[in-house]
């Protein structure tokens, strides 16, 4: 201990001393204390050296102030050193610098009371405790209201809370705010509004039972014990009421700067009503009983507004109008009363003056006789055993007895409010349990103290009697539970305290033995009062200077009580006749007022459904009337037994104390008063249990707590896996006196003192460890300055020697320079001396060599002309010649070749009379023929190359010689001009001379003209120097005017665009706004529902008589049977049951949810309406838009008329030549069915045919398109004409878009290809019968643009078939003529193999070959000899032509192989596609194809597949069982696994199109409703199962968008494929049945949202705030008796990964049943703002979290989950914007806050949170270490100052409540109906593919 004392009180140690203004002092020691000393050197706050002395006897040292960290505490038991200055101090901190009015001290709430409104008792907030474990969050009366409603569930056992203190102190308030908390999380167990008539029951006993007092504006004059009753499921369903004590004095009497009972004071401030003027009534100063206190207005309060709240709230509790104004006349007649003057008659007798103003009007509010009244408040009756005596009253007398009877009549005017209060606030329903609240007057202490003083202190002794043995007990069961020896703690027991007043023979059994006696006195009760304990109880004493009085030690503090008044009030006795007088009152509520006990039912009495137990009242007993007062209980006997009766029941509850602390007598907002403080804190028995728990060991700590804190005292061996180990062996070092700590089973006890030790230990070793850094840190930085400063001087030394060596450099440059400059000088002058030379010399140079080239060109240019005369001349002789020699060569040439020629001729008539030679003449004349052609090309080539020879040197030769004439012509013009100049030089001679002197003149006009030029230069200049300022001054005004209108249009662009964008988020947060409004109508709307099916449910179990109860198992099938039949028949039984059930309902409640509920459907339908007429306009928008388009499409559908008539045209002239050129090729196949080539043209008659039918075919398909357009045209006309269309021919034209035409075009063709259609191919009936079948698909085209849409398709069909058409046309063409100039060739051929085969066949087989070949002979020789007969060289040529055309034919013989392998490809192609189409001839009928003679081989044609329309059939009966196995007994993880999303939605879906085919309007509306039925009863059963409820959120929007897919709106099949289109509904429109279904996917959205909540919601503080996810940043605090939750990640703990977990889980289920992207945005940022909102309002409401430590955690685990977000490409969804206030939150931790510009950073900083979260962070930021710093006050006052302009709300918390507006984006499908497969575990085997 020695050791401790030296360590703790040494230099710089702050400890607290006595003061007389401060109560305490803090000061700092400024020596080391050592033992022995008898005094300490201290130094206070302000600088004054104090020497402090000890006392001799104790040497007791003061007590020791906390370490500045446990300054704050939440709770004062974690405080290390426990006394009255720690806990005072902590308390001012935390309510001046903090505005924190509540604290904990262990399991008492301290609540000071700050005498300004806060705003911290909103719903938010009462949200936020909710469900909260009490040290979890900081200390609130929520809090202690949210633990005493979690132990009385979690334990079944009863509560209480007890709220005590001063008078002002805030017990009322706190008691409604409890009271408040239990409506609001509990709500009612019925629909009678309970929890609103308990709260109602406030303004009611306030203005009955509360008044003005010198300390309190609203001071309750009565204590009150409310029980509020919960059911099984703990929700509110009544309440009961006990009062105690009711201050009647101060109905007759207040003292100065107080008031009576509000409720009078309402009265006279409403007295203008018109329903008061029967009262009578003025101003309060008019009336004795109210102007005495000379105060009759408390400042901020309107007594009119008080009462109007007064009357509804009675209103509320089911006392009606009637009973109010009885009530009101009441309260007047005692105001009334009160002024009725009492006069003396003589001195035994009083008299009041006849028709007394006052007395009437009393008389006549109470109806009663004005004389008998008169007269027995001036009289008395007297009994005796034998006569009755009426004796007359003094006036004081008089006076006396009429304030007994105002007193008396207002006592039973409370009590019966009281009993019909209780009565309202009672229900049929059985209590489970109750919560009661005691608001109780506090320990009492004026200067005269009298009775109502005692028995409220009495009471008080009572309570601190029961709260320190529950203190105790609590205490010893900690001990208990960790197994650490218990000692008994000595503690103040005041039960002889209590003996004193309450036992045998104590002060109130003498009271009463003193007011049996017939004189009894105030004077003889006190002399027995010092005879029986003066000398026994050292508790008892008499004042030295009176015997009327006496001294009581309470614990806390002696009273002194005056005895007079104490018997009468303690007799509390009235005139008996004024009674009876007032018995006999005609009016009734009088009446009932003293109707006798037994006759009327009162609080005492046992209540029905209050579980019997007894309702206690101070009240007397009048259920029997006797004359004898022995059997009338006196006030302090009733006073007793009822305490007795409280305590009993308190004893048998969990009891919760609330201790409420007056600041100040002055009621100044946040003003702290210590002495006045001291001493509540000393009477309320907060220091009685700071003493308990400092008794023992106070500090508590678990293993995981302490290692985590104290880890930097440990070395690394000391770290063992044995965290408890490593504790027990650190502490046996630290720690030797082992006193001082305990070691529990999951806890270390320390004593007092022993936490501040150890965090002095480890400052310490914090301090040296810095120390070591710093030491560090400082060597670095100062070897860095030196590094720097080395760096520094190397600089500047290399730049001053860089320096020099430019200055030197500079010097040499300069140097050179000169040099140079001389050189080149005198270089210039000798260059330019030489170049002056040269010039001299290179000019007569030129002259001379300029003669001279002129002498050499003359002989040059002689002699160039005369070598080209002589070249010319020799040219042409020479070409003379060679053309004579040429002819005669060409003659010589052709004379012997003609020679030779003949020779030839000779021979080959002789080798040509034999075949071979024949055949080899043939052979060699091809050769021949070749060779002689090539030579002949030979010399051709040459002849050209020669010619163009020829020609290029004539070319030549005339360009020579025009350019020679040229020359000679230049020439002689030269010579002319020559001598020209030699005539010139003469008179230029001449003409010089005049020059000169013309120049002397001129000169001298130059000179004067240049003056004058000058002149005007100069003027010039200086004129232009002016308009350049001029324009300079006119060009900066432009500049300036262009950039202000450059200024101007930019901020007039700007604010437009800002007034754009303020407009569009304007218009955006309006939609918003009205879309969360329309849901949170439908949520209200639900709730609504849920609450009439609960009534409709509990009307059928009451409804239900004994026998035979239905089971839930059959409830639930037979609910499952619903159809739309029967609704009518189940609201004709709800209506019924419903009345019988409105019989037990409250009449006012009923008629209340009617009402809202009217206005709910009211508003719902005015939304509708909005948006049916919103869609109005804009269809009619859209009908515009679609007139004008047919206008403008009128002209192109004709222009498309006419063509399509001219391209029928050529299809019939193409068709009829085609026609004609088969009938010709026929008849010739058929005569030359031998010829060579044949089958190649049936091969091509083949594939003309074919091509034929196709045309045939694409005819049928242009006449059907025709017929549509032309139908579409006057459907268009008639559906202008008549509102309702007729189904005809005319619903072909509703095809809706291109998509739908190019169906039925495919659809036409597959048609005619059909073996029906091929057997008819020119029947088109049968397709318009079809297109009528299906005209119930088609009623709503011309809507919303389709028109448009089908003119489109239609031009593109046609436009495809024109294509077509042209293609083939120009196929046709080329093949025609082919096939006409073969056909030609082919006759002529023909005719000659006819002739040579008619001679051929008259000669025998050997001769017909030689016949054939000879005649081919002779042809080819006759074609020879004719053609050599006619010109040789036309010979050549003709055998040239001869064999190009064999090779033509040769050429042409390949190419009709090609097309004939050609066309046998297509035929195949051609058949082949037949063949797939199901197309064939029928059997007997030719193919135009085919020659007759040849047999129609059988084709293989496959069959297509059954082609399924996407529907589903079903039977009526069997719709139960599709909703039963497809919704109700749907396991939605096996359907999210295994099938496909949205099958479900699918397959209803499917089912609803069937139902929509038949047009069977029943079945969809049946199946509709029973649908929506049965997902509102699946989630209502399983709602609180997520993957259930994202399932059916997911199928529910899949079910929208396939009713919007297939709806037929053109907005909705923009992204449909042309089969979709195909599924479209065709006969219902249902667009109310998606407004359903989408409010159904709003309620199951909502559902989805709250049940993420219900599983987040436990994670979220614990993971975000209070788990460690950077290990050691944060450091632990010591914590007191409300032990908050670790931080340590244990087993059960939640951490950052379990909610990334639990989001990936939710992203992954939503992915799985396959919910919408965007929809699962949506719900990502619900859940993202659900996180950052729960985590900043605990932060807000939790000081332990306010460090920079824990806004480094914070920020970290954002960064986690914005990573998160980034994982699963959700960083665009709008979800990290939603945790801006918390990350803002987290920067406000962590920044610097001290000076303006930090305070500036701040504001800038925090846009997202408001003024009063950035002050209340400040305010809660805790240091963890001595390091840190608080935010000081005036730095909190800058930011305020700084915020004050901003304009947003007030409320402190986020509200976690808020559901953002869902939208369901339209998100079409791709999947096709047809391929939906129903697997067979789904149980739908009725159901049928259509």
């Amino acid at each position: 201990m020695n050791r401790e004392l030296e360590y703790m009180f040494v230099k710089r140690a702050r400890v607290w001393i006595p003061d007389a203004e401060e109560v305490w002092k803090s000061a700092e020691l400024t020596k080391d204390y050592k033992n022995g000393d008898a005094s300490l050197q201290l130094m206070l706050e302000d600088g004054t050296n104090i020497e402090h002395t000890l006392d001799p006897k104790t040497k007791n040292l003061p007590y020791l102030r906390n370490p500045d960290i446990l300054v704050g505490e939440n709770d004062l038991t974690a405080l290390s050193y426990l006394h009255e200055p720690a806990v005072l101090h902590n308390l001012k901190v935390r309510f001046i610098d903090s505005k924190l009015i509540y604290t904990y001290c262990g399991i008492v709430l301290v609540a000071i009371n700050p005498y300004e409104p806060l705003q911290i008792y909103g719903t938010d907030i009462i949200n936020a405790y909710s469900g909260q474990n009490m040290g979890d969050m900081d200390p609130h009366i929520f809090a202690v209201a949210e633990e005493a409603y979690k132990q009385m569930a979690r334990d079944e056992r009863n509560q209480s809370i007890i709220v005590s203190g001063e008078s002002g102190a805030g017990k009322t308030v706190s008691a409604k705010y409890a009271m408040r908390y239990f409506a609001t999380v509990s709500g009612a167990a019925s629909e009678a509004n309970v929890e609103e008539k308990v709260l109602a029951s406030n303004p009611i006993m306030e203005a009955i039972g509360n008044a003005k007092t010198t300390r309190n504006d609203n001071s309750s004059r009565f204590g009150k014990y409310i029980e509020i009753g919960f059911d099984n499921r703990y929700r509110i369903i009544g309440a009961n009421m006990r009062t105690y004590l009711l201050e009647k004095s101060r109905v007759v009497f207040q003292a100065d700067e107080e008031r009576n009972y509000h409720i009078f004071y309402q009265l006279c401030a409403s007295s203008h009503l018109p329903e008061f003027k029967i009262l009578n009534l003025s101003r309060a100063n008019d009336f004795l009983y109210t102007r005495q206190g000379h105060s009759p207005v408390i400042e901020g309060v309107d007594d009119t507004k008080e009462l109007r709240n007064t009357r509804h709230a009675f209103t509320l509790l089911g006392i009606n109008e009637s009973y109010q104004m009885g009530l009101f006349q009441v309260l007047a007649a005692i105001l009334h009363l009160g002024n009725v003057e009492i006069k003396d008659r003589d001195s035994d007798s009083s008299v009041i003056a006849p028709n007394n103003r006052h007395l009437m009007a009393f008389c006549e509010l109470v109806g009663v006789a004005y004389q008998d009244m008169s007269h027995w408040l001036c009289h008395r009756k007297l009994k005796t055993t034998s006569e009755t005596y009426i004796k007359p009253l003094p006036r004081l007398q008089a006076t006396n007895a009429r304030d007994a009877l105002s007193k008396h009549i207002y006592a039973k005017l409370f009590n019966w409010i009281v009993e019909h209060v209780n009565k309202a606030l009672i229900t049929n329903i059985k209590q489970h349990s109750f919560i009661g609240v005691l608001d109780i007057y506090g320990f009492e202490t004026f200067e005269i103290n009298s009775f109502e003083q005692f028995c409220i202190n009495y009471a008080n002794e009572k309570l601190q009697q029961q709260f320190n043995m529950h203190v105790f007990k609590l205490e010893q069961e900690e001990y208990m539970r960790e197994q650490i020896p218990w000692t008994l703690i000595d503690f103040y027991d005041n039960q002889p305290c209590i003996n004193l007043i309450e036992a045998k023979m104590g002060i109130l059994d003498l009271l009463d033995e003193e007011c049996k006696m017939p004189r009894g006195s105030d004077d003889s009760w006190a002399q027995k009062l010092y005879n029986t304990h003066l000398k026994t109880c050292s508790l008892f004493e008499k004042p030295r200077m009176s015997n009327r009085a006496f001294i009581i030690q309470h614990f806390a503090d002696k009273v002194e009580y005056q005895c007079d008044g104490f018997l009468e009030k303690n007799k509390d006795t009235v005139n008996e006749e004024q009674i009876h007088v007032l018995k006999a009152s005609k009016f009734d509520l009088l009446v009932e007022l003293f109707r006798d006990g037994e006759k009327a039912t009162s609080p005492t009495g046992q209540v029905p459904g209050t579980g019997g137990r007894t309702r206690l009242s101070i009240k007397p007993d009048k259920g029997r009337e006797k004359s004898s007062k022995d059997h009338k209980k006196t006030v302090g006997c009733q006073f007793r037994n009822s305490l007795q009766m409280l305590m009993e029941t308190l004893n048998a509850t969990t009891p919760h104390y609330v201790r409420c602390i007056k600041p100040n007598d002055f009621k100044m907002a946040f003003s702290f008063d210590p002495k006045r403080a001291v001493q509540q804190l000393r009477a309320c028995g907060v220091l009685e249990t700071i003493r308990i728990s400092a008794a023992g060991f106070p500090s508590r700590w678990t293993y995981q707590e302490f290692f985590s804190r104290y880890r930097v005292l440990m070395k690394q061996k000391d770290v063992l896996s044995d965290k408890k180990l490593t504790c027990r062996n650190v502490l046996e070092k630290l720690v030797q006196d082992q006193d001082k700590y305990q070691f529990g089973k999951t806890k270390i006890f320390f004593r007092a003192g022993q936490v501040a030790y150890l965090e002095k230990l480890r400052a310490d070793k914090l301090r040296a460890a810095c120390i070591r850094i710093q030491k560090t840190i400082r060597c670095w930085l100062a070897r860095k300055k030196y590094l720097r400063m080395r760096s520094a001087a190397i600089t500047i030394q290399r730049f001053t020697r860089g320096y020099q060596a430019r200055c030197l450099a500079k010097f040499m440059r300069r140097t050179q320079a000169a040099t140079i400059i001389q050189k080149y000088q005198r270089m210039v002058v000798e260059r330019k001396r030489y170049r002056q030379k040269q010039a001299a010399a290179l000019a007569m140079q030129t002259i001379l060599r300029a003669y001279m080239a002129r002498q050499k060109y003359q002989m040059l240019l002689r002699e160039h002309k005369a070598v080209i005369i002589q070249k010319r001349i020799r040219g042409w002789l020479a070409r003379c010649w060679y053309k004579r020699c040429l002819e005669s060569i060409v003659i010589l040439q052709c004379c012997i070749r003609r020679m030779r020629a003949r020779q030839e001729l000779k021979k080959l008539k002789i080798e040509a009379r034999s075949v071979e030679h024949f055949k080899k003449l043939n052979k060699g004349m091809e050769n021949k023929i070749m060779q002689l052609q090539r030579k002949i090309d030979e010399q051709h080539k040459d002849n050209r190359l020669l010619n163009e020879r020829l020609s290029g040197l004539e070319t030549s030769y005339t360009t020579e010689s025009e350019k020679m004439r040229g020359e000679l012509s230049r020439l002689r013009g030269y010579e002319e001009e020559a001598k020209n100049k030699t005539n010139q030089v003469s008179s230029l001679l001449e003409e010089l001379e005049r020059v000169k002197k013309e120049l002397s003149t001129t000169q001298q006009e130059k000179k004067t003209i240049e003056d004058w030029a000058q002149t005007y230069r100069s003027e010039m200049e200086k004129m232009v120097s002016e308009l350049k300022e001029q324009n300079g001054s006119l060009k900066k005004e432009k500049d300036d005017l262009n950039r202000s209108i450059q200024e101007q249009s930019q901020q007039m662009t700007a604010k437009m665009a800002r007034a754009i964008a303020e407009e569009t988020q304007q218009l955006e947060t309006d939609l918003n706004e009205e879309r969360s409004r329309y849901q949170n109508l439908l949520t209200e709307h639900l709730r609504l529902e849920e609450k009439y099916d609960d009534l409709k449910e509990a009307m059928v179990l009451s409804s239900n008589k004994p026998g035979h109860r239905r089971t839930d198992s059959t409830h639930s099938s037979n609910e499952s049977e619903y159809t739309y039949n029967s609704e009518y028949a189940e609201m004709e039984e709800g209506s019924r049951a419903g009345e019988d059930v409105t019989r037990g309902i409250d009449t006012s409640l009923t008629l209340k949810l009617q009402k809202r509920l009217t206005e709910l459907e009211q508003e719902k339908q005015s939304l509708r309406n909005e948006l049916e007429n919103k869609e109005d306009q804009f269809q009619r928008a859209r009908a515009r838009d679609n007139a004008e388009f047919k206008k403008a499409r009128g002209a192109e559908l004709e222009y498309e008329s006419l063509k399509r008539q001219e391209l029928e045209s050529e299809n019939k002239k193409m068709r009829h030549d085609l026609a004609d050129m088969r009938r010709s090729l026929l008849g010739n196949a058929a005569t030359s069915a031998g010829a060579p080539g044949s089958p190649a043209y049936k091969v091509l008659l083949d594939q003309l045919n074919a091509s034929c039918e196709e045309l045939e075919v694409r005819k049928e398909e242009v006449l059907i398109l025709r017929s549509q357009l032309v139908s579409q045209k006057e459907a268009m006309h008639h559906k202008e004409t008549m509102t309702e269309p007729s189904v005809s021919v005319q619903d072909v034209s509703k095809l809706k878009d291109s998509d739908e035409i190019k169906q039925a075009y495919i659809g036409l063709k597959d048609t005619n290809r059909s073996p029906q259609f091929m057997r008819k191919p020119l029947e088109v009936n049968d397709l318009l019968s079809r297109l009528r079948s299906a005209a119930p698909d088609f009623h709503k085209l011309n809507e919303d643009g389709e028109l448009w849409l089908v003119n489109q398709g239609l031009k593109e069909t046609i436009r495809l078939l024109e294509h077509q058409l042209q293609t083939q046309r120009r196929t046709h063409d080329s093949e025609v003529e082919v096939m006409r100039g073969e056909l030609q060739s082919v006759k002529e051929e023909n005719s000659r193999q006819q002739q040579l085969l008619a001679q051929n066949l008259q000669l025998p087989p050997e001769a017909r070959i030689e016949a054939s070949l000879q005649h081919e002979i002779t042809r080819l020789t006759n074609e020879n000899l004719e053609l050599l007969a006619e010109d040789p060289a036309a010979s050549r040529e003709a055998r040239v032509v001869i064999l190009r055309r064999m090779v033509d034919l040769m050429e042409q013989l390949e190419k009709q192989d090609r097309t004939i392998r050609k066309l046998k490809k297509q035929l195949k192609v051609y058949s082949k596609r037949i063949g797939e189409m199901g197309a064939g001839q029928t059997e007997g009928q030719t193919s135009p194809g085919q020659m007759v003679e040849e047999p129609i081989h059988p084709v293989n044609i496959p069959r297509r597949e059954k082609d399924f329309q996407g529907m589903l059939e079903y039977k009526k009966e069997d719709e139960l069982k599709l909703v039963k196995n497809l919704i109700l007994e749907l396991k939605p993880r096996g359907v999210a696994v295994n099938l496909i999303p949205g099958l479900p939605a699918y397959i209803l879906f499917m089912c609803l199109r069937h139902a929509d085919y038949v047009n069977d309007d029943q079945k969809v509306r049946t199946l509709l409703t029973s649908t929506i039925n049965s997902i509102k009863k699946i989630l209502k059963k399983r709602g609180d199962d997520f993957e259930t409820v994202s399932f059916w959120l997911a199928n529910t929007c899949r079910f929208l968008h396939c009713l919007k897919q297939y709806s037929g709106d053109d907005a909705f099949m923009k992204h449909n494929t042309s089969r979709q289109n195909e599924h479209c509904l065709s006969n219902f429109d249902l667009a109310e049945y998606r407004q359903v279904i989408s409010d159904l996917a709003i309620q199951i959205y909502q559902q989805l949202i709250k049940c993420m909540e219900n599983i987040l919601q436990p994670m979220i503080v614990s993971a975000m705030l209070e788990h460690e996810t950077i290990q050691g940043v944060s450091g632990v605090k010591p914590t007191g008796l409300r032990k908050r939750t670790s931080s340590i990640a244990d087993e059960g703990t939640y951490t950052l990964d379990s909610i990334l977990r639990q989001l990936s889980a939710f992203h992954s289920t939503m992915c799985q049943h396959g919910t919408d992207p965007e929809l699962i945005k949506q719900v990502v940022k619900q859940q993202f703002y659900i996180i950052g909102a729960v985590t900043l309002n605990n932060l807000l409401l939790r000081k332990d979290m306010c460090s920079w430590s824990k806004g480094m955690q914070i920020r970290y685990n954002v960064s986690q989950l914005e990573e998160w977000l980034r994982d699963k490409g959700l960083m665009l969804c709008g979800a990290k914007e939603t945790l801006e206030p918390l990350i803002q939150a987290a920067q406000l931790l962590q920044v610097k806050k001290k000076t303006d510009e930090d305070a500036e950073a701040i504001c800038s900083m925090c846009q997202a949170l408001t003024t009063a979260q950035i002050v209340k962070v400040l305010n809660l930021y805790t240091p963890v270490n001595e390091f840190e710093e608080r935010v000081s006050v005036a730095f909190i006052r800058t930011i305020q100052t700084r915020l004050r302009d901003r304009c947003e709300s007030p409320q402190l918390l986020m509200d976690t409540k808020v559901i953002y507006p869902v939208t369901f984006p339209f998100t079409p499908s791709s999947l096709a109906l047809e391929t939906v497969q129903i697997p067979g575990s789904l149980n739908l085997g009725f159901l049928t593919r259509v």
